[in-house]
């Protein structure tokens, strides 16, 4: 890849004779002021030579008298005058353009970036450290020439340091930039708890949620009772000896229409990709697999889904627990999970995962209600469906899309058997449907059964730990308040900076390409054909244009102040107006805290929730905008449009092993690539991926830089510093790609300035001369 000569300004360290002074931001430049002035010093040698020969100064008195001789001499010495004070006028003005400093940007948004700033470390102070941190990938481990998580690259400096060293860097990391997520829910939690202005009905109503969902005295004081007392509105259960015997089918439509629990199997609107043209195709009811309760893995060999007993263990451990906290009486809550997790292998037996239903034709299947009646009657397909997606109508014509029709049929099969064979004793059916329905509401419920959910995950080997309640509470807020959030999120978004930079670093991200070296032509256009009819925008959703409209929406939803559990229950209802938006067409199928960008048609859509503080902000100066926030996008859209480059484009694999050289040679002290610590194809191409964001990143810095010749800055550092500065507060740990990155991103700066005069030479380590030596990526 070519790279673009950049000429901007850096700054440098002010001389030592100003060390005395108080703190002031760098000058851009510090070139030495020429001591006087050319044209004084010849004047100087003409007097000195008269005064020193008086005979010659008699001899040469009658020759200026000559006035014609007079006349041409102040001519010619006025035309000199002229050009030497131009030219004197000219290199002033150009000295003091290159000392003057940047301009400061004073902004409340800029004083709290320059105080977090003044917190992290320093990449131009602490280069030989600070770029050396590792990510953490399970590729890269030894058999496979690497290392495992949580471990240095044998032989890697840092972990010759003491824990005391590892423990400050760690802290050092600490100040970066958390994940984009963490980055959205921190505002929109900043959002809901301000109350800076009257806000309108719906805004109050998701404010007072949220509250209600932060008040967890209230929820452990009342324990398991609501859930208790809703059961008894469903007309009770078996394991409570309360049950009325309520029909199956009716039940399951009560459960899909009001508390969004769809136990056998999974509803959502949708498109057929089949269809063309795809921007205009209509949406269908898809019908899924369920999410399983039970955990089960796959079985290649016999191509079923399977439980094992080292995983049922722990599983029937916490379904005991959730009888007991729901005050089932201990002798007859065995007989109950017994069948449960009975009912529950059954029903998994047919589930498969998506890969292989991908691989047999299992998807989007079409089918009319009515012949989804006949191959699967254990269900009352048309009640169900109407219930789940009331008030619209629906007939057994209507057509509907299967993700796994073995599977469907299965169960219908596994629910008849089971209702004839046990529904009259133990009811293990309505059990299985109740405990689902408790999956759903544990978020309402006390710390108790999210605890023992959590403890299921943990004794799984799956991610575990509890969520601050804070991040629960706006993540549940947006489940049930995402127009609002959304509203919320526009009212604060900087639409014409966002668009701004999305359209530059789309242009620079095409002439990227252009300049690749493609395996062959018919790449090039393949590639070059799916990215120019593309058009590159902020998405902002339509369906909302108003408060009126939104309090409109959410009239009929109330809104308790010490009730969470009703609260959230009533969303539950609330969320079925949102499927049928999604099957009428009315709404696109967009999550408000989305943080990555998405194709819908030929459109490449950048959320709102990408654009907000400390990832960008309207006043940063743009260098500190493209080089957060810039980079981010460029990543982004390789990731999205890219998926797999490596095997059309030889410049990856040259890429990531020159970057690789590049860290083998600080870190080993060898310039050679490879060798034992060779990198995967997924590893170099996620390393060209990140280096090719950054100088895509830069590149259009730059050409915005030409379009609009000025920028503040932050702490008086100068724009190229400031920018590549910005960018060392990306992290791979907060990466979605962090598997395949084997090195902080951090260190590519040391890789784009070991060619260039972009960055002072003390980002050169000392004691690594090597890095000299090494070829430019």
């Amino acid at each position: 890849m070519t790279e673009t000569p950049i000429e901007l300004e850096l700054s440098v360290k002010q001389s030592q004779s100003e060390s005395g002074r108080g703190l002031q931001p760098p000058p851009l430049f510090q070139l030495p002021l020429t001591a006087q002035d050319p044209f004084d010093n010849d004047q100087q040698t003409q007097l000195q030579l008269s005064e020193s020969n008086p005979e010659a100064q008699q001899q040469a008195k009658p020759r200026w008298i000559n006035p014609r001789r007079l006349l041409l001499l102040l001519l010619g010495f006025s035309l000199s005058s002229a050009i030497l004070g131009l030219f004197y006028y000219m290199h002033y003005n150009h000295q003091k353009r290159n000392i003057q400093t940047v301009t400061p940007c004073l902004s409340p948004a800029c004083r709290w970036a320059s105080a977090r700033l003044s917190m992290s470390a320093d990449p131009f102070t602490q280069p030989c450290d600070y770029f050396l941190f590792a990510c953490g990938s399970d590729v890269l481990s030894p058999e496979k020439g690497g290392r495992q998580r949580g471990q240095g690259i044998p032989g890697h400096p840092q972990n010759q340091k003491e824990n005391a060293g590892r423990t400050e860097r760690k802290g050092q990391r600490k100040e970066k930039i958390p994940d984009r997520r963490t980055v959205l829910l921190q505002y929109l939690r900043e959002i809901l708890e301000a109350d800076d202005r009257p806000a309108s009905t719906a805004v109050q109503k998701a404010k007072a949620f949220y509250r209600s969902c932060l008040d967890t005295k209230s929820i452990e004081t009342a324990g398991a009772d609501p859930f208790l007392t809703l059961i008894q509105k469903l007309g009770g259960w078996a394991v409570s000896g309360q049950w009325n015997r309520t029909d199956f089918n009716s039940t399951l439509s009560l459960l899909m229409r009001d508390y969004a629990t769809f136990p056998f199997f999974n509803l959502y609107a949708g498109k057929d990709p089949n269809e063309m043209p795809r921007e205009t195709a209509k949406r269908y009811i898809q019908i899924d697999q369920p999410d399983l309760l039970i955990p089960v893995q796959w079985n290649s060999k016999t191509l079923k889904s399977q439980a094992e007993t080292q995983t049922l263990r722990p599983f029937l451990e916490s379904c005991q627990r959730y009888l007991s906290l729901l005050g089932a009486p201990p002798s007859r809550s065995m007989i109950h999970v017994g069948t449960f997790i009975s009912l529950s292998s059954e029903l998994a037996v047919a589930a498969a995962p998506l890969r292989f239903r991908l691989s047999r034709g299992q998807l989007y299947q079409r089918t009319t209600i009515g012949e989804l009646q006949k191959q699967a009657p254990g269900i009352d397909w048309l009640g169900c469906l109407r219930a789940a997606f009331h008030p619209l109508p629906l007939f057994k014509d209507d057509h509907v899309l299967l993700h796994n029709l073995p599977y469907i049929m299965q169960m219908s099969r596994t629910i008849g058997k089971w209702l004839v064979k046990h529904e009259l004793s133990t009811s293990p059916v309505h059990t299985y449907m109740v405990l689902n329905l408790l999956h759903t509401l544990i978020p309402a419920l006390d710390s108790r059964f999210s605890e023992t959910a959590n403890n299921l995950s943990l004794a799984l080997g799956e991610a575990g730990g509890v969520a601050d309640r804070w991040k629960r509470c706006v993540s549940e807020t947006e489940r049930g308040f995402g127009h609002v959030l959304t509203h919320l999120l526009s009212e604060r978004t900087a639409r014409r900076e966002a668009e701004e930079i999305i359209q530059n670093i789309f242009s620079s991200f095409k002439s990227t390409l252009r300049e690749l070296k493609w395996t062959d032509q018919k790449s090039l256009q393949f590639v070059m054909k799916k990215v120019e009819p593309l058009i590159p925008r902020l998405w902002t959703t339509k369906e909302i244009s108003s408060e009126a409209e939104l309090d409109l929406l959410f009239s009929k939803v109330t809104v308790g102040t010490n009730s969470f559990f009703s609260n959230y229950v009533q969303l539950l209802s609330f969320r079925r107006k949102r499927r049928n938006e999604l099957l009428t067409g009315r709404a696109e199928a967009a999550d408000s805290l989305s943080v990555t960008p998405f194709l819908l048609g030929d459109e490449l859509l950048f959320p709102m929730g990408m654009f907000i503080p400390p990832l960008f902000h309207p006043t940063y100066p743009r260098a500190m905008n493209y080089g957060l926030m810039g980079f981010l996008i460029a990543k982004d859209i390789l990731h999205l449009i890219l998926p797999d480059v490596y095997s059309q484009s030889e410049m990856v694999h040259a890429v990531g092993e020159c970057v690789w050289a590049h860290y083998l040679a600080v870190t080993k002290g060898e310039a050679g690539g490879g060798g034992e610590f060779s990198l995967s194809a997924a590893q170099r191409q996620e390393v060209w991926v990140q280096y090719s964001a950054l100088q895509i990143a830069l590149q259009a810095y730059h050409q915005s830089l030409k379009n609009h010749p000025w920028d503040t800055s932050i702490s008086g550092l100068s724009h190229t510093r400031l920018f590549l500065t910005s960018f060392s507060q990306v992290h791979c740990d907060s990466d979605a790609y962090s598997q395949f990155m084997p090195l902080e991103p951090s260190f590519l700066i040391t890789v784009i300035c070991s060619k260039s005069d972009l960055c002072p030479e003390s980002l050169q380590c000392p004691n690594k001369t090597q890095q000299h030596s090494l070829e430019t990526c």
